[in-house]
């Protein structure tokens, strides 16, 4: 009698349970959506656009990777172990040697330039990773297109 009861109230149970999910304000999202080919990232916050950077991906010879990441580590400094110990600031990585951080070669940014790490101005880096800091790595995602 209560499984069949249960199994009736699921339905309406979930979509309660949704709505909630959604309003509730503790479930703050960031999303860094990249788009390669505009060499261009948008950052929202909770849905609404909060910035739009300049950026630079791959260059010739080198990949970034598509997909939707989660942040897997993050560090306010850090030097490069592949390639001559470069400076990463703000480095939030998501696959493996992969990671969105800053740079001081602003020129570049707008177009392709990296090993295929996704590079910003080290404020805007700094900005970005303040915001996956403070609402947590696990509601944010990086989005490359």
């Amino acid at each position: 009698m209560m499984s069949v009861l249960l199994r009736r109230l699921m339905p309406a149970l979930m979509v309660v349970f949704g709505v909630l999910l959604q309003i509730n304000p503790s479930q703050a999202r960031v999303e860094a959506r990249i788009d390669v080919k505009a060499q261009q990232m948008i950052v929202k916050v909770d849905g609404e656009v909060a910035h739009v950077w300049r950026v630079s991906t791959a260059r010739k010879g080198f990949v970034t990777p598509r997909g939707v990441y989660a942040p897997k580590r993050m560090h306010k400094t850090y030097f490069s172990k592949k390639y001559y110990n470069s400076p990463m600031p703000y480095s939030i990585f998501f696959k493996g040697g992969y990671a969105v951080h800053g740079t001081t070669a602003v020129k570049a940014l707008g177009r392709p330039a990296s090993h295929g790490c996704i590079r910003l101005a080290t404020g805007h880096a700094r900005t970005l990773y303040n915001l996956v800091k403070n609402h947590g790595p696990g509601k944010a995602r990086i989005v490359i297109t």
